[in-house]
């Protein structure tokens, strides 16, 4: 056990056994409502909310404590039609002859294609940017494990938005240069992933969709 003044105690939570075997069942069934949704309502959400979320998002572990992430929270309508219109000129490449013939099979049950309304629609956009090295004056440090912990981070603020009765979408359009550009990110910044958060339209549909079950996802070793 490491004992020095850079430690502190862990507070650590004091439940039973039953007690955390309900709260586990609790928490699946309701990660198990979580849908990725691309018909937003323009009502609009909180910074309050919006500063939450990115703050859960961000008690991720990380390589070394280094937190290489930067959430850019956009509410700005112009700066949304300028990524709106990028995005979609790179969607429209990709499904205009990038894309290869299988991934736009698979795409079809998602009834998706190059125009992405909810980019301007969802009242804010929160784009992740991964931090490949930081800057202490000058010098460049490096960050470890960078991917895996962004996208722990990405992981946890899906789950925060789903938490506050919001939904989002995993946007990925590729490449996504444009958004250093757009909005400015200094050069050790790189676009990770982009999500709309807001609230879905009163008729939103998804698709038909089913989850594996245990025993395509578990293997246990005993």
């Amino acid at each position: 056990m490491a004992h020095s003044d850079s430690f502190i105690p862990y507070e650590a939570q004091r439940i039973s056994g039953k007690e955390s075997a309900k709260r586990s069942a609790d928490y699946r069934a309701y990660m198990d409502q979580r849908r990725s949704i691309r018909f937003f309502s323009n009502k609009p959400v909180s910074e309050e909310v919006i500063k939450n979320l990115i703050m859960a998002a961000s008690t991720a572990p990380s390589g070394a404590h280094k937190q290489p992430w930067t959430f850019c929270a956009v509410s700005n309508p112009e700066i949304k039609t300028a990524i709106r219109k990028a995005a979609e000129e790179e969607e429209y490449k990709s499904y205009h002859g990038r894309m290869s013939e299988e991934w736009i099979e698979d795409l079809k049950p998602f009834g998706t294609d190059w125009h992405k309304e909810f980019l301007t629609v969802a009242p804010w956009l929160i784009i992740v940017f991964k931090k490949a090295f930081d800057y202490d004056g000058e010098e460049k440090r490096k960050n470890y494990y960078v991917n895996e912990s962004v996208g722990i981070a990405a992981g946890i603020l899906i789950s925060a938005i789903h938490n506050a009765g919001l939904v989002t979408l995993t946007h990925t359009p590729s490449p996504m240069n444009f958004l250093q550009k757009i909005l400015e990110r200094p050069d050790n910044e790189r676009p990770f992933l982009l999500l709309p958060v807001g609230y879905p339209i009163d008729d939103a549909v998804v698709p038909l969709l089913e989850r594996k079950n245990e025993q395509e996802v578990i293997k246990y070793y005993k």
